[in-house]
């Protein structure tokens, strides 16, 4: 049984019982594309319910992935959803596909591309200027087609109407970018960042530095705090692991 700062972990490897994941646990999950994070959470609450037997249990995440963004998302049960803050506000990275020449209004593949730039004189190099321009603190908007909630409403929902939105920055920082490589239009970068980062906004911010437009076209979160992708479980081997330990 794996014990990590006093909270009981989820591992392919080695399992937990009913106790375990009533009193409190993590839990960590390699999140599908296009499910959102409450999607994960709300399966992962019926799986327990269903193979431990357990009526009624309180579950929660730390740290919001969208839709069409996959990997490292942090599930939290019983007593450790007490924790939820704390890995909030742990460091993230990301692996994300940013492509130039191209613009969108949600920044990222949500919605259709509304401006087309050429992007033909890009270098690997100026990528990679691009990209440490960015580290460091800073302020961020985040994007009209986001979470952030404007009077009593999440900015989605307003953007989707058609109704214009002033956000407010927010205070983030990017510690690494890293260029992993370039084949024309797409950027593959590694982001090291403080919690509240968008890395759409980024794109945004990057396509805007290299004055060709961009968006973001791909999303992996692969890790948060201590934990990393590699200890993730998908939720068909999260269910698999549940059924055996009911088998012995």
């Amino acid at each position: 049984m794996t014990d990590i700062d006093g909270l009981k972990l989820f591992s392919k490897d080695e399992k937990i019982g009913e106790k375990e994941y009533r009193e409190g646990c993590i839990i960590l999950i390699d999140k599908p594309f296009k499910w959102t994070s409450f999607n994960v959470v709300s399966k992962i609450r019926v799986l327990l319910k269903h193979y431990m037997g357990i009526k009624k249990i309180k579950t929660g995440h730390a740290g919001t992935l969208d839709p069409l963004a996959t990997g490292l998302l942090i599930l939290c049960t019983g007593k450790a959803t007490k924790s939820i803050d704390t890995l909030v506000n742990s460091e993230k990275e990301y692996i994300a596909d940013i492509t130039l020449g191209a613009t969108t209004p949600s920044y990222d593949l949500e919605t259709e591309v509304d401006n087309i730039s050429d992007y033909s004189n890009i270098t690997n190099g100026k990528i990679i200027w691009s990209l440490n321009s960015f580290k460091g603190k800073q302020t961020q908007v985040p994007p009209v087609y986001s979470a952030v909630k404007v009077k009593g409403k999440k900015a989605y929902e307003h953007a989707r109407k058609g109704e214009s939105l002033n956000l407010k920055e927010r205070e983030i920082e990017i510690y690494n970018a890293e260029l992993l490589e370039y084949n024309a239009p797409v950027a593959k970068v590694k982001i090291n960042c403080s919690k509240g980062t968008y890395i759409r906004s980024l794109a945004n911010d990057i396509g805007k530095k290299l004055n060709t437009g961009a968006y973001l076209s791909a999303l992996k979160r692969t890790k948060s705090g201590e934990y990393t992708i590699e200890m993730a479980s998908s939720i068909e081997e999260f269910e698999d692991a549940l059924k055996k330990s009911i088998d012995k």
